[in-house]
């Protein structure tokens, strides 16, 4: 089953993971161990509750060195699993499936780990209306990797670069001189999406006013986040973001925010504990 995702090399990526694990010597503990003969019946397992993310990236890494390799996928991108749920049945050449194991795992479990936070942190906002945004807080060369497993926890991507939005911060609006002016720069340069971090409430109508289409409200505790959304009064979305935790999303999700920004979902997810394991049958 192929799988794809738009703007990203997937075959390149297969290609320059296993030649950065494989070096110019390639695998030689399995060339020494094991015959080339010798098949390989494993199971794919989730050792922790996760949700899983990554799964057919995983074939991938096992159908670049064995195309003849039987899969048997059992869960989804996207499912949520207990602790000792099979995900994956793997049969073939020994060798190619050994060599191809961490790999695989590595990318899986990272992008599984990074779905699990974000379906905590989406779970801990639901029912308030708020929208859990991801950020460019991602891997290097990985971003579009790191989006995709925000998606199968249950966020929305913001931003996937610096080119699809304005974002105009703290330091742009020093160099500019003052908000007005650096929404004005970006407005006459006929950019449709300007996105203005605010930090305090007096920055919210000169911001709208100059032609901000959102408001980020950058580390603004609930109380303040109340009333900056009252003064916004729907006239932009609004978004908090800044020292967003488990323990405080939940209040500041219930202020009337449009968006919360997590960037901990892509920068500090624990990877998943997912093992593959050989059966004999």
């Amino acid at each position: 089953m192929s799988f794809s995702l738009p703007g990203f090399d997937l075959d390149a990526f297969i290609r320059a993971t296993l030649a950065e694990d494989l070096g110019e010597a390639g695998d030689i503990t399995s060339a020494a161990v094991i015959p080339p003969q010798v098949l390989f019946r494993g199971v794919m397992a989730s050792r922790d509750s996760i949700v899983v993310a990554g799964l057919p990236i995983a074939e991938c890494f096992f159908r670049a060195l064995d195309p003849g390799v039987i899969l048997d996928r059992i869960v989804e991108d996207g499912a949520y699993v207990p602790a000792g749920t099979d995900l994956l049945r793997i049969e073939g050449r020994a060798r190619a499936l050994l060599t191809a194991e961490r790999s695989a795992l590595n990318t899986l479990q990272h992008l599984s780990g990074v779905a699990t936070l974000t379906r905590a942190y989406a779970d801990a906002i639901a029912g308030t209306g708020a929208i859990l945004l991801d950020t460019r807080k991602t891997i290097p060369g990985l971003r579009i990797l790191d989006k995709y497993a925000t998606r199968m926890g249950g966020a929305s991507n913001h931003r996937m670069g610096l080119w699809d939005a304005a974002m105009i911060k703290d330091n742009h609006v020093a160099v500019a001189g003052s908000v007005e002016e650096a929404v004005r720069r970006a407005v006459t340069v006929g950019i449709d999406r300007i996105i203005v971090e605010v930090d305090r409430i007096e920055q919210i109508e000169p911001a709208i006013s100059a032609g901000a289409t959102h408001l980020l409200l950058d580390n603004m505790n609930p109380e303040t986040l109340r009333v900056a959304v009252r003064l916004v009064g729907g006239r932009v979305p609004t978004e908090a973001s800044g020292g967003v935790t488990l323990e405080t999303i939940r209040a500041k999700a219930e202020t009337g925010v449009t968006y919360i920004s997590v960037g901990r979902l892509t920068q500090s997810a624990p990877a998943a504990d997912i093992g593959l394991d050989f059966v004999t049958r």
